[in-house]
């Protein structure tokens, strides 16, 4: 089919796109900016268009020959009256789609009561129904709290769980149910329905397999995380717009995004038995401590994007992670990942300065301060760590998975790349990275990466603990590789 994705730069839309392609739909994205879909994997093999939902006209060519329009888009967090941005846009879409011949739409709302609803709630629920009021049958799922790397209901349980050991909460966090489903299942059902007519005209919910109160899954995320379990302390006096302002001060969420997302939190969100879309489409949703092990699995920085064809290969063998981070996700998503970085420039090429970077550790040491190494190595040892001893497997060869004093290699790629892992006693998850690019007239610049992604208050403060060190031995690290390499390209000249 030829699907419109409305919404591609989005947090699904994104995701989505990978997945109707591998399926062998011709996928047409539709953005106001088109440019900034142009760092995304799968952007060679679609068309992108620019069009907004506020302005009908705009979508006519877009639309023109498609069989499904994904509405994926709303105005949450951007206009200062969402409703009626969302209203609008819903009705010129319907209109659109219905003048370009469109066989159906299909749009992911929000699980809830059709009663009592958050103005951010209900306000999802009318764009179903003004979407659902044209000619053109609409299959709309709802979904409450979608778990996956860059999902603003989830980057907000990241953070509260990762700064606050004790939390003082409003009594609904205890009370309020909900059923969240993983990213990688709400993409399936969203590629899914295309095969089954009977799911047009009709609102479907999906979940995950388990309905739990909002404190039962902070826990669950403390546990997944390696955190001890969190104190929760629930008061009646917080209210969802106080709640709002302090979630705006102690996680990265826009004001904008936090307040609309607390107060959708005060009502159930439950699918329903006669809407459960397992009816239609069944299908074995994975459980919540396994939906946040996947969402937990790569940090934005650390990210590098897969060709298209990667990511095509990887969802038909079924062995991709859609709960990764892709390149338009938000700023603020990912986690916090501390880093310190530091640039050299050598004379030497590529090849010459890999060989030295590859070369680090082991008799060959760390190029300066190295007492405060072999400290390091020594409080890691006594702490029950792997310490500094294991050495390298070869003095000049290095590859994936080779231990190198208290590092792992996971990258080794001649002449760019060299990245290390931590294997050191850490409150969290450090990694070191060089990466080397040719020069245009000759030489080669180096990029060195610390990077750290801290677990809970304690790694936020071990990082603070060891900037002042890492000014001194970074820094020269970096100007010592490359001055190494130098001296390798003389005494070949000599």
């Amino acid at each position: 089919m030829r699907c419109v994705v409305i919404g591609a730069s989005g947090y699904v839309g994104g995701r989505l796109v990978t997945r109707l392609l591998a399926a062998g739909h011709e996928v047409v994205c539709v953005a106001r900016s088109p440019a900034n879909l142009g760092g995304m994997p799968w952007a060679a093999e679609v068309r992108i268009a620019q069009g907004d939902v506020l302005d009908r006209s705009s979508l006519e060519s877009p639309f023109s020959g498609a069989d499904v329009v994904y509405h994926l888009v709303h105005a949450m967090g951007g206009a200062t009256d969402f409703a009626d941005a969302d209203r609008r846009g819903a009705a010129n879409v319907r209109d659109a789609a219905a003048e370009a011949g469109v066989s159906r739409i299909v749009y992911l709302g929000g699980l809830g009561p059709d009663e009592g609803l958050s103005p951010h709630l209900a306000s999802r629920h009318e764009v179903g129904r003004v979407l659902a009021a044209g000619s053109v049958p609409v299959t709309e799922l709802r979904a409450a709290v979608i778990i996956g790397s860059g999902s603003a209901s989830f980057e907000m349980l990241r953070s509260l769980v990762e700064v606050l050991p004790v939390m003082v909460v409003p009594r609904w966090v205890t009370r309020t149910r909900c059923q969240p489903v993983s990213i990688r299942d709400v993409l399936f059902y969203l590629a899914a329905i295309l095969d089954v007519p009977e799911t047009a005209g009709r609102v479907l919910d999906i979940g995950g397999p388990e309905v739990l109160t909002y404190r039962d899954m902070m826990q669950v995320y403390a546990r997944v995380a390696g955190l001890p379990r969190r104190v929760i302390l629930p008061v009646p006096v917080l209210s969802p717009r106080l709640s709002s302002h302090w979630i705006n001060v102690v996680t990265p969420l826009p004001i904008g995004l936090a307040r609309p997302l607390v107060d959708s939190l005060t009502t159930d969100v439950v699918v329903r038995p006669d809407h459960d879309i397992q009816r239609w489409i069944p299908h074995t949703t994975i459980p919540l401590d396994e939906a946040i092990t996947r969402a937990l699995q790569r940090i934005r920085e650390l990210d590098v994007v897969t060709s298209w064809a990667g990511s095509v290969r990887a969802v038909s063998s079924g062995t991709e992670n859609p709960a990764d981070p892709i390149p338009t996700d938000p700023g603020w998503s990912g986690g916090a990942l501390r880093t310190d970085e530091r640039h050299a420039v050598s004379i030497a090429s590529p090849e010459d300065l890999y060989a030295v970077v590859s070369g680090i550790g082991g008799d060959r040491g760390w190029y300066g301060f190295g007492w405060l190494w072999r400290v390091r190595g020594l409080v890691d040892k006594l702490t029950g760590g792997v310490g500094m001893r294991r050495g390298r497997r070869h003095p000049d060869d290095l590859r994936p998975g080779d231990p190198l004093d208290f590092w792992r290699v996971e990258v080794a790629e001649r002449p760019r790349e060299v990245r290390l892992k931590a294997e050191m006693r850490l409150p969290g998850t450090g990694w070191l990275d060089w990466r080397i690019e040719p020069l245009p007239g000759g030489g080669s610049a180096l990029r060195q990466l610390a990077m750290f992604a801290p677990r809970g208050l304690v790694g936020r403060a071990y990082w603070l603990a060891v900037t002042p060190f890492h000014h001194l031995i970074f820094g020269r690290l970096a100007r010592s590789l490359a001055a190494a390499a130098d001296r390798r390209v003389s005494q070949r000249g000599n």
